[in-house]
């Protein structure tokens, strides 16, 4: 009887998926994947994951038991995936590939229209109560600072530090940066040379409750 990291490898071949590519489709570790197929890890909570991203059912993938045609037939049926960066990483960023993505633990969906866009998951209370602690932004790089008007949310990133805030421009042309919290201090960030613009906060997913996927016990 094969094992799960067996038909892991076996399935990803036949579908001419790296384990790079498997991992950013299912949202998976490339470590945890790499472990499977070489018998480091017996089991994962992800295999539901894998399974969509590879396009079987779970007992396909458990049990190796499948449609060796629809293999190389079947296009992978999986939601395109966009990572979750960290703020250390925002505040040096300059475009999608410069980023390390091997360094990247965790991914979320990503909406038809962007290409680049990336997450950052929202911490501290400077903009309650818009965007709680642990809500996730999805930031979109490729829109043009010219291009946002006043009260755009917008990532902006000076020396190491990356901050999200409310555009503001005054009928003078000038700008700068308001936390929505009117209890937050300091309320007003000015924009200087220094300040460099990341990109627009196009959408926030807010989860009520996510527990970690676990699997049925045989």
């Amino acid at each position: 009887m094969t094992t799960l990291g067996e038909n892991l490898k076996k399935i990803r071949k036949a579908k001419k998926m790296t384990q790079k590519e498997l991992a950013q489709k299912s949202g998976v570790k490339q470590s945890v994947i790499s472990d499977l197929e070489t018998g480091n890890a017996k089991s994962t909570g992800s295999i539901l994951e894998l399974a969509n991203a590879l396009g079987v059912t779970a007992e396909e993938l458990k049990k190796g038991v499948f449609d060796e045609v629809s293999l190389t037939n079947v296009a992978p049926v999986a939601p395109r995936m966009a990572p979750v960066l960290s703020w250390v990483q925002a505040g040096v960023f300059t475009n999608v590939q410069s980023v390390d993505m091997s360094q990247v633990e965790e991914w979320l969906p990503l909406p038809e229209e962007c290409t680049n866009c990336f997450y950052l998951k929202v911490q501290g209370i400077s903009n309650n109560p818009d965007f709680l602690e642990g809500d996730y932004i999805l930031v979109d790089p490729d829109v043009y600072y010219s291009d946002v008007q006043s009260g755009d949310m917008i990532v902006v990133r000076k020396f190491e530090d990356a901050t999200f805030k409310k555009l503001v421009i005054e009928t003078d042309g000038s700008r700068y940066l308001q936390a929505l919290n009117p209890e937050f201090k300091p309320n007003i960030i000015p924009l200087d040379e220094d300040c460099h613009f990341v990109g627009q906060v196009v959408d926030c997913i807010r989860y009520t409750y996510r527990a970690k996927r676990r699997t049925r016990m045989n």
